[in-house]
């Protein structure tokens, strides 16, 4: 591969790197894929986007092969003017930032970097690693410049959303903030320029922030069911007509790559002194838990076959990464007699229809409320509802003895 290109997306085949590879491409600017998980490039290379992102395939296949390219040689790094990494900061089970990740990959890439490169951080990362990072590589590599500009984007709606939502940039030598301003430039109006400790923390204030929002509702859920209320009656009263309670989330599963993780890293920068932060991950992480305390009061768990529809993280998504459905899957498997699952997007030879699984299970949880499911004949069996998806009113309580259909 002899061409020069624009930018180079590292890891770009997933879901943060390729609709923002595809949107620069779509932009003009010549764009490669450096990817080593070679059947996800031979995905894209035939013009198919190997996950659920609306908008993405249409422009995949109008700019692939002619401003869009994809490789597994590091060499298209060394070729590329921008360098966009979307490798981020993991937690580790004890809920601390783990950084070997990102030293082995920079380690890596190391010599295929040059001084004339702006290596662009996209994915979270911990507060002060944009720094570590960029004193890092200009000890080694005298010249190089690094910034931080954060993917805020909802999985999904990652092409409408690049375009509509401000680019934070952020960085520590203003030529470099000035030329990814302009980059960024071409695909959004408007650029919001911080420092890099600014931007990390903008980054994992809007996860934890949202965090947070769910584990409230959650959390209220749960005491309107201790008490023996249908909590919607009591949401649905609360934001009728009442401007101050616009934006108050249901209820459900609160999961997914960031949310959790970029809470723990924030909590984990203030020496665990993020004490909002952890109550909702107690709050979040127990609702699994909780439904099934709440349906084993009227339900022997241990000689049915209990269902879940929904296995992907969010509704309308194949994405099962640090999927709850996932994790209330293994506290049925201790209760209950039988656990079989089903999804509408995902993937998996030992998931069942929805209707066989409905057919099979003597109750049913939704996991992941995807649409199709308010259409699904549940003949009449209980159905474990926090989501609301189904309309009905008493959500655990009251499907055992009206039935949903």
């Amino acid at each position: 591969m002899d061409r020069q290109f624009d930018i180079c997306v590292v890891g770009g085949g997933g879901h943060v790197g390729l609709p923002l590879a595809v949107s620069f491409a779509n932009a003009g600017q010549q764009v490669v894929i450096y990817d080593i998980n070679h059947a996800v490039l031979d995905t894209i290379q035939s013009g198919i986007v190997p996950f659920m992102e609306a908008g993405c395939e249409p422009i995949l296949r109008e700019v692939l092969g002619k401003t869009l390219f994809a490789s597994s040689l590091k060499e298209s790094i060394r070729q590329s003017r921008f360098v966009v990494v979307v490798i981020g900061t993991p937690v580790d089970e004890h809920l601390n930032p783990t950084f070997g990740q990102m030293w082995t990959f920079l380690n890596g890439i190391q010599p295929y970097l040059h001084q004339d490169h702006i290596v662009i951080l996209r994915s979270t990362v911990f507060p002060g690693l944009t720094e570590k990072i960029d004193t890092l590589l200009r000890r080694r590599i005298p010249g190089i410049r690094t910034c931080f500009c954060p993917e805020r984007i909802l999985e999904g709606r990652a092409m409408e959303e690049l375009s509509s939502l401000p680019q934070i940039v952020s960085g520590f030598d203003p030529d470099a903030i000035e030329k990814v301003g302009r980059l960024f430039a071409l695909l959004t109006k408007e650029i919001v320029v911080l420092s890099p400790l600014e931007a990390e923390l903008a980054k994992l204030f809007t996860n934890s922030w949202r965090y947070i929002h769910f584990a409230i509702a959650n959390q209220f859920y749960m005491i309107a069911e201790e008490f023996g209320l249908d909590f919607y009656r009591i949401y649905d009263a609360l934001i009728r007509d009442y401007p101050r309670g616009r934006g108050f989330p249901r209820p459900g599963f609160a999961a997914g790559p960031c949310l959790f993780k970029d809470t723990m890293q924030l909590s984990a920068s203030s020496e665990h002194r993020f004490f909002l932060g952890h109550s909702a991950m107690l709050v979040n992480e127990g609702l699994p838990d909780f439904l099934i305390k709440v349906t084993k009061r009227q339900h022997d768990l241990s000689e049915m076959t209990v269902g879940i529809l929904g296995m992907s993280f969010k509704a309308e998504s194949d994405d099962t990464r640090e999927s709850l459905s996932y994790k209330l899957r293994k506290l049925l498997v201790i209760e209950a007699g039988h656990v079989i699952c089903s999804d509408e997007h995902v993937r998996d030879p030992t998931f069942l229809s929805a209707e066989e699984t409905v057919l099979k299970s003597d109750i049913l949880f939704i996991g992941a409320p995807h649409i199709r499911y308010k259409t699904v004949d549940f003949m009449g069996k209980p159905v474990i509802d926090v989501w609301n998806l189904l309309g009905k009113h008493g959500l655990t309580l009251g499907f055992e003895n009206e039935g949903v259909k």
